[in-house]
């Protein structure tokens, strides 16, 4: 018995400790991802622990110190995303339509074909922005039965899993399709104006994840967000950034971009609104995000029906509000993190210059 409880210890320790290690290699980053999986085993482990063990021997409470420290290190990385947590973004609770903005992400997962449930929330949420990703011609010529309703449009069907596709009811300028670490994984940028006649900057990414059929690392994953945040440290103006990231909120390099860029992410205290895997309870983390300024209070945020895809659709309406700004305090990066970012948008040959400003 002691022998399976030390083999189980040392394997769950290994999961936790990884990550720290800083390789870029698939592997790794991958253990950045189940970290509230990883605290419900040690969870487990601890009864068993207490229930096999019991507290009368040394080997029993170096173990149990052991798993109570690394259950105590998980939660810390998760800890923000509970309701146990002080919420980084205000509520609005009378929100001025003329002022807000609601936008639904959405990673359609190409080969699905549930189109009509996801044209059915659409028109039920009635978002002002819809962004798809991995939309295809298909899904294009699908989803083209709205133009009437949201006129304004980028399109961008692609084959390999990284097509996007962005419908809005509201205006576009300087709306722009790029590609700014890889050649066939593209972004979207545009200034979006407000009913109220406000201009808010807008980002819509989706770069690769680290895995065994993607990259083998996360760098180029890594420099996308963060040649993006790099570009927005200093920006005083209204600032939206939304996608499928591929990385969960509590990732070192999540962490890095918030700060970096001084975003602000309305999940902070309110939950994980975990979007993917929707057809499996047991994983799920959140890899669909919305990143602000402070310029915005937060009116809802929804995570909504499956509709065959491998991630959940995901509803924020935020309003803008700029007389809240000193309500809310933004994210400041570290030397360390301002490091990390220089060096990672380094790897990749890219300048934060390239990222277009939509706007300026």
């Amino acid at each position: 018995m002691l022998t399976v409880f030390i083999a189980l210890t040392a394997l769950l320790t290994l999961f936790t400790l990884l990550p720290l290690v800083r390789l870029d290699a698939w592997p790794v980053r991958i253990l950045d991802f189940p970290r509230l999986q990883i605290a419900a085993l040690w969870l487990v482990l601890i009864v068993a622990l207490i229930i096999f063990m019991g507290f009368d021997s040394d080997a029993a409470l170096a173990l149990l110190a052991v798993a109570c420290t690394c259950l105590a290190y998980q939660l810390w990385w998760i800890l923000p995303y509970t309701r146990l947590y002080q919420c980084e973004v205000k509520s609005c609770k009378q929100p001025d339509q003329e002022r807000s903005i609601s936008i639904v992400t959405a990673n359609v997962l190409t080969p699905n074909r549930g189109a009509d449930v996801l044209l059915d929330q659409v028109r039920h949420y009635q978002p002002d922005i819809l962004v798809t990703l991995e939309s295809d011609q298909w899904w294009q010529d699908q989803l083209d039965v709205l133009s009437t309703d949201y006129p304004y449009s980028l399109k961008c069907p692609l084959d390999n899993l990284y097509g996007m596709h962005l419908y809005s009811k509201l205006p576009l300028r300087d709306e722009k399709i790029d590609f700014l670490v890889e050649d066939d994984k593209p972004s979207m940028h545009a200034e979006v104006v407000l009913r109220s006649g406000d201009s808010i900057r807008c980002h819509f990414l989706h770069p690769a994840p680290p895995s065994p059929t993607e990259n083998s690392e996360s760098s180029e994953r890594d420099a996308e967000l963060l040649v993006v945040a790099r570009n927005l440290e200093g920006v005083t103006d209204p600032v939206i950034v939304t996608g499928d990231l591929n990385d969960v909120a509590w990732s070192r390099t999540t962490k890095a971009f918030r700060r970096v860029s001084r975003l602000l992410d309305p999940r902070i205290g309110r939950g994980m609104f975990n979007t993917f895997h929707a057809e499996h309870r047991l994983l799920r983390w959140p890899l669909d995000h919305v990143f602000h300024s402070d310029h915005f209070t937060l009116i809802k945020m929804q995570r909504l029906k499956p509709f065959g895809s491998d991630h959940f659709a995901l509803f924020t309406q935020l309003a803008y509000v700029p007389r809240r700004k000193n309500e809310q305090e933004r994210p400041e990066a570290s030397a360390d993190e301002q490091e990390f970012a220089r060096d990672k948008v380094a790897e990749q040959n890219v300048n934060k210059r390239e990222v277009p400003e939509p706007g300026e």
